[in-house]
C-alpha cells in the first residue's frame, strides 16, 4: 500500500505557524483583489494595455490594503483592527492615501537621485 506523502511547506517571510495557512485565506485574498481591481473580473472593459499599468494598479491596491485599509474584526459589529502594516510593526499609525502617495513619491525621488550603478532597476 502506498501512503500519500504530505506536501512540505516552505517558511517564507518568517511565518511562524505554517499550518495556519490554508486555501480559504488565499481565496479570500483573491476575492478582495477581484472586487477592488476590476481588471481581474470577467468580461470587463477595465483592462490594462500595458503590463506596467497593470503592475502599478496591483501595487497600488496592495499598498492601500496594507497601509490604509482597516479591516473589521471577525464576529464583531464594526470593531476595526489595525492595518496589516501596523500589525507587523512597519508603521505605528494609520496612513491616509495622501500619506501613502507622499511616501511612494519620496522613495521614488530618492531612487532617482542615487547613482545609476546603485539602483537595481530594469529599464
Amino acid at each position: 500500500m502506498i501512503v500519500p506523502r504530505m506536501p512540505s511547506r516552505l517558511n517564507i517571510e518568517g511565518m511562524r505557524e505554517l499550518w495556519t495557512i490554508c486555501a480559504s485565506h488565499m481565496q479570500r485574498w483573491n476575492l478582495t483583489t477581484r472586487t477592488f481591481l476590476k481588471r481581474f473580473t470577467r468580461l470587463t472593459v477595465g483592462f490594462s494595455k500595458k503590463l506596467e499599468n497593470l503592475s502599478a494598479a496591483v501595487s497600488l491596491h496592495i499598498a492601500n490594503y496594507n497601509f490604509c485599509w482597516r479591516l473589521r474584526e471577525p464576529g464583531t459589529s464594526g470593531r476595526l483592527t489595525p492595518t496589516p502594516a501596523m500589525a507587523a510593526g512597519i508603521v505605528d499609525s494609520l496612513w491616509k492615501f495622501e500619506d501613502l502617495y507622499d511616501n511612494v513619491t519620496e522613495f521614488d525621488r530618492e531612487q532617482k537621485t542615487l547613482p545609476s550603478s546603485t539602483v537595481n532597476r530594469k529599464r
